[in-house]
């Protein structure tokens, strides 16, 4: 049995916040299917969403457990005082039911959606546990790294991160941002340094890994955030070296907005004995979104979304299925006369920050997306989702409409289908029992023209500009990458936590080959030798 760490004695509001765990019931492999068929030992919120008192401090307005207070948790008093200066001064669901059995040391199996306060059900504890037991330092050498959390996008760690700093003051150098698209030469720098957590995507962390630039074999507490879209985004091998390399006992906390095969798997590999905790029904849209359906043409969805535009109120976040389609909907709306920017994978960092920001201050009424790209927008206020192409899968439906209806207001998601499209959008609504309110595009919109013939009447500069427009053809329907059941070992691609490091080197190595230095956080050689960098 894996040690546990414990920090206090059992709570009575422990109790009291989990029906069903009074005789200290957790989850095991042996039953988890079963307990997810009949739910005897689900931590679920049973609540309604009351609105926030005005009174007292909320700041993302999210629902509240109102007979529950921070200062509730056997939490330090610093910790208490931070919070409290924060804002934070009651729970949401997520963060009433996964703080108390995480304080007691327990693996964590939460299904919670983005826009639940899931950052903190993780935080909290995780600050406690650093706090309470903390290594002293010793001259000459680093702290290990004792926490690690991955996130599948570089927006979302940086948000964790932010929130991380906002609870410790005066910590910019106790925790570091490990991802791609900004520099790997600063990263590296901050890692020499010695923090004590890493936010990490795990792609740049694999690669890390892989050239012996970071010792992970110290870390106590690992975080699994928004592990459903990291198999979506295809990072299942790299997660599988990433845990790994890390130590058999530690304690594990997942979160998922489903829980799928894919993710049981993990779960029996990954977590031992976990508390479940469910927030509401994760798998459908908020009852606060209001769904439409346009029947419309391809060459007439941009005229439809220039009428939204110009007839609707408040901000609007249009998804496209492709990195082409996204930067071709953005330029054809600025031609419009509409303030829209575009995020996608293939944009830089500094790129994607400014268009955030952007969004988020006002400056562009239109932010378009894609799927992957839009896991980092984490912001409020936005009135209208438009889906200017279907979804690949539900689950994606779930995550995009989700951006609005947050903190309790009132939102909108309209849908474009052609009409060939009609039967996957009665799928949809069967799969996640909805009911769509189904509208027909005005016939008399205007049409996009794409592929015009060419005009071999025309001469020099006008032929130019002719052969180097930017729409050339249709957008392709790419699907997203799914994971390969077939990797690894076991049917979820992981290595089994009783399998050993899997990097050469081994844990017990401190993760250097020769000539390494012996601290737990450095590189081999002081002029920063060995595998060349890429420049990012």
């Amino acid at each position: 049995m894996m040690p546990r760490w414990h920090l206090c004695t059992p709570m009575p509001l422990y109790n009291a916040l989990y029906p069903g765990h009074q005789t200290g019931k957790t989850l095991n492999s042996a039953t988890l299917d079963a307990t997810e068929q009949n739910n005897e030992i689900t931590s679920k919120h049973q609540h309604s969403a009351p609105e926030a008192s005005t009174a007292v401090a909320n700041p993302a307005g999210l629902p509240l457990v109102e007979d529950v207070r921070f200062t509730d948790f056997n939490i330090s008093d610093s910790l208490k005082t931070r919070l409290t200066n924060a804002g934070f001064t009651m729970p949401t669901p997520v963060q009433a039911k996964a703080i108390p059995p995480a304080l007691e040391g327990n693996d964590i199996l939460a299904t919670a959606s983005t826009g639940t306060g899931k950052t903190l059900s993780f935080l909290i504890p995780m600050i406690q546990r650093m706090d309470a037991n903390s290594v002293p330092s010793t001259k000459g050498k680093r702290g290990p790294i004792r926490s690690l959390i991955l996130l599948p996008t570089r927006e979302l760690a940086m948000q964790v991160l932010e929130a991380y700093w906002k609870l410790v003051p005066g910590s910019k150098s106790d925790a570091v941002l490990v991802c791609g698209g900004l520099s790997e030469n600063n990263q590296l720098d901050q890692l020499d340094r010695g923090p004590r957590l890493v936010v990490a995507t795990p792609g740049r962390l694999e690669d890390f890994l892989r050239r012996r630039e970071i010792n992970i074999n110290s870390v106590e507490m690992l975080v699994l955030d928004e592990v459903d879209r990291m198999l979506d985004m295809g990072f299942l091998p790299a997660i599988r070296r990433i845990v790994g390399a890390l130590p058999k006992t530690r304690q594990t906390m997942c979160y998922s907005a489903t829980l799928d095969a894919n993710i049981r798997e993990i779960v029996r590999d990954y977590v031992n004995k976990p508390v479940r905790v469910e927030i509401g029904q994760t798998s459908k849209p908020s009852d606060r979104v209001e769904l439409r359906v346009y029947t419309v043409m391809q060459d007439q969805k941009l005229g439809l979304l220039d009428q939204m535009l110009r007839q609707e109120e408040g901000t609007f976040l249009v998804f496209s299925r492709t990195k082409h389609g996204a930067d071709r909907i953005s330029k054809k709306l600025e031609k419009l006369g509409h303030d829209a920017d575009v995020i996608h994978g293939d944009r830089s960092q500094s790129q994607r920050t400014a268009a955030l920001k952007g969004f988020a201050t006002g400056r562009h009424r239109v932010l378009v997306a894609t799927d992957v790209a839009a896991r980092g927008i984490d912001v409020q206020d936005i009135a209208h989702v438009v889906n200017y192409d279907l979804p690949n899968a539900s689950d994606d439906f779930v995550h995009r409409i989700g951006r609005t209806g947050r903190a309790g207001k009132k939102g909108v998601a309209t849908t474009f289908v052609m009409p060939q499209e009609r039967h996957d959008a009665r799928k949809l609504e069967r799969e996640l029992k909805i009911k769509f309110e189904w509208r027909e595009a005005d016939k008399n919109l205007e049409k996009e023209v794409r592929n015009a013939p060419l005009d071999t009447t025309a001469q020099g500069q006008d032929l130019m500009q002719l052969e180097t427009r930017s729409w050339k053809g249709n957008d392709p329907v790419t699907p997203m990458t799914t994971p390969n059941a077939n990797y690894g070992g076991n049917k979820s691609g992981f290595r089994s936590r009783n399998g050993g490091g899997g990097f050469s080197g081994g844990r017990n190595s401190g993760g250097r080959g020769p000539g390494g230095r012996p601290n737990s956080n450095s590189r081999p050689g002081s002029s920063r030798s060995g595998p060349a960098r890429r420049g990012q």
